[in-house]
């Protein structure tokens, strides 16, 4: 270490994002002389509903050192191998988008060609029929691939639903055993340096004085650092993403657990459906335009299988992000950085995505603007991306049935949106281009879901001989049914491998490799732990 070196890293705020960032910290930032503080308040709740996720997860548990077995036992959680949707594209029609690759593609053509040129000549399945965790979760299976697993199984990609809740308690007991410190306190003053703003020390309500040099905002939508002492300014996407409030009501299981998530579109908005151990979580998001929370409030109750668990929680929320995640010595994390409703459940991706990319721009006591400016490019390129993946789902729907649709059919939508889904509708053609999250697999499937079917296919797809193509098409979704019906059901293999709860032991010396090739968690099968 050197004069330069950052001593002191303050996180505001624990929940979720806290503990993330603290549990990855105390791993790559083990280096004997900087320390990490969290400080965080009882008195100050957390949003605490996002439950479910996308398959990086797996890579960041790896890194922090947590056994799968052991993570899902302390956190009531479950498999996920995609999310159904009902309701979105037309009435009564329903879609599923698998995580993982369709199929494998034919001397060098794209699988996805190859079934337009088919689905164009004869009937022909679903697209998800070629989808190994599309097929296991139609039938309510899973099976966890092992390292060495032949295909289709090794297709078979999968991520988590868990309480958030419980998560963030289980990095804490983490967290602290490697040494990082908790205090207890609510902010009620931010001091900045004079000679340039940067943020010098945060006052607790009982008098103390907590400095650092690098701070980390994990302080929710309020934004107490990044906002409210910078004045960084957010960019409001609710021109594109009409919905602005949810509540939340968990109920009891009626049945097995699905291993997957539920997203049906309602009549001013849509409403999530979660599987847990040990309840359902639910949620309806909407627009305030066009429905008021007690209606709200009254549709969720209405629509749950179980009796409720707890009181509704209701939220109001801005979509969109800040102008710049990073600014001066401050870092936001989660819901401070920015929001993006559950949709495609990639809340808590953002937090993973922002530890990673801080830990390897990780500045010095000098700031340099390049690692700054490299941060805030990345993540505001992926934020945008995936902003245009979820307006992709309001805006590609045929209901005409309420004005809530009719409003987001007719909306104009980004450029680059219209861009992309242009190339689709002519000849099925995507390309994957700078921070995307979601691969071409995941645009395919909403798109076919939502009936944007492209008007023609590749002419490289007619280079093929017609019956060869149909026979090995065959094949493999044979592989797939075959495969997924000798799995066991979901609850069965969570009976199978559940330990009981205990303390996460330290991980070992040797770390995980930890890349940003991790971001397109679909484009390829996930890695088992």
């Amino acid at each position: 270490m050197n004069e330069h070196s950052i001593r002191d890293v303050v996180i505001v705020g624990g929940g979720t994002a806290g503990w993330m960032a603290a549990a990855a910290f105390s791993r790559f930032l083990n280096n004997g002389y900087t320390r990490i503080t969290v400080i965080e308040s009882d008195e100050i709740g957390t949003v605490g509903v996002g439950e479910a996720t996308i398959p990086p997860i797996l890579t960041f548990n790896a890194m922090i050192g947590l056994d799968e077995n052991t993570f899902l036992a302390e956190t009531k959680g479950t498999f996920k191998l995609g999310i159904e949707f009902r309701n979105w594209g037309r009435l009564n029609d329903s879609y599923f988008h698998p995580f993982g690759a369709f199929a494998q593609d034919l001397q060098g053509v794209h699988f996805h060609q190859l079934y337009l040129r088919e689905r164009a000549r004869r009937p022909m399945p679903d697209i998800t029929a070629w989808s190994m965790s599309g097929v296991a979760a139609s039938l309510g299976k899973f099976g966890r691939p092992s390292p060495t697993a032949q295909t289709p199984v090794r297709e078979l990609t999968y991520a988590f639903h868990f309480d958030a809740g419980l998560y963030a308690k289980l990095l804490r007991r983490l967290s602290e055993a490697r040494g990082i410190q908790r205090v207890e306190g609510r902010i009620t003053d931010v001091a900045l340096r004079p000679e340039d703003g940067f943020v010098r020390s945060v006052t607790l309500a009982d008098g103390r004085t907590i400095a650092g040099d690098l701070f980390i905002d994990c302080s929710g939508f309020r934004g107490l650092l990044i906002e409210e002492a910078l004045q960084t300014g957010y960019e409001d996407w609710r021109h594109w993403l009409p919905c602005d409030r949810a509540v939340a009501a968990p109920c009891a299981n009626v049945s097995e657990p699905t291993p997957y998530t539920r997203a049906t579109a309602r009549d001013a908005g849509w409403q999530w459906r979660i599987p847990l151990q040990h309840r359902v979580g639910n949620g309806l998001v909407y627009c305030s335009d066009f429905l008021d929370d007690d209606a709200a409030e009254a549709q969720l109750l209405a629509s749950l299988e179980g009796a409720p668990t707890a009181d509704p929680r209701r939220i109001r929320f801005v979509t969109g992000r800040r102008r710049e995640m990073w600014r001066k010595n401050v870092v936001a994390l989660g819901l401070s950085s920015g929001f993006i409703e559950p949709l495609e459940s990639t809340s808590i991706h953002f937090i993973q995505s922002g530890i990673a990319r801080l830990i390897a721009l990780f500045p010095d006591k000098r700031f340099a603007a390049i690692e700054r400016d490299e941060y805030n490019r990345q993540m505001r390129d992926m934020y945008d991306d995936v902003r245009d993946f979820i307006v992709l789902h309001y805006k590609a729907t045929e209901r005409t049935d309420t004005p809530f649709w009719n409003r987001c059919r007719t909306m104009d939508i980004p450029d680059s949106l219209a861009r992309k889904l242009e190339l689709f509708r002519t000849k099925g053609r995507l390309f994957r281009e700078g921070m995307e999250l979601f691969s071409n697999p995941s645009w395919i499937a909403v798109c076919l879901g939502q009936h944007i079917v492209p008007e023609e296919h590749e002419p490289a797809a007619d280079a093929l001989d017609e019956n060869l193509v149909a026979q090995a098409m065959e094949q493999m979704r044979q592989g797939y049914w075959e495969t997924a019906q000798h799995m066991p059901t979901h609850g069965e293999f969570l009976a199978r491998i559940a330990p009981q709860p205990s303390q996460p032991t330290p991980a070992p010396d040797a770390l995980p490799a930890f890349s940003f090739a991790e971001e397109a968690p679909f484009a390829a099968p996930g890695s088992p732990l």
